[in-house]
């Protein structure tokens, strides 16, 4: 499967972890785990909270939305397969939560810290789906 701008990504296989994560993923949401003692919530999935230990986490939808924090151009990449240039960024959710993701749909040099985003989806071909983000529509701005 190739993605944007020639993304061909490795995957890990899904575990008891990580498993809820990639079946939404499967319906193009994104979700959050959310601690049931704390409220706390973290990405990636991990067996216990990293706020307060509790091992009662519970998954919840995010609004897919938030802010680029960071992020870099990739002008030499470090597999001969991938086309540059790209960018990787750290996108934090409006949730809190930080993603460390792909960003697509523009060009390199027009991305800026705290620019507005959305989540958008590259599918896998075995249905899973891998989350990039996009620049934020008016649309999804007014809803903000």
């Amino acid at each position: 499967m190739t993605g944007p701008d020639g993304f061909e990504p490795d995957v890990p296989a899904p575990d008891e972890i990580t498993g809820p994560w990639w079946e939404a993923t499967r319906e193009h949401r994104l979700v959050l785990q959310t601690c049931a003692r704390c409220a706390g919530r973290q990405h990636p999935p991990r067996p216990i909270c990293v706020h307060c230990g509790s091992g009662d986490l519970e998954w919840a939808t995010s609004g897919g939305t938030g802010v680029v924090d960071s992020f870099t151009v990739v002008h030499r990449a470090p597999r001969p397969d991938l086309t540059v240039p790209y960018v990787i960024a750290r996108v934090r959710l409006d949730e809190g939560v930080v993603l460390l993701t792909r960003l697509t749909r523009r060009e390199p040099d027009e991305w800026h810290i705290d620019d507005k985003v959305q989540v958008a989806w590259v599918d896998l071909d075995d249905g899973r789906a891998l989350p990039v983000f996009t620049p934020s529509s008016p649309e999804t701005e007014k809803g903000s």
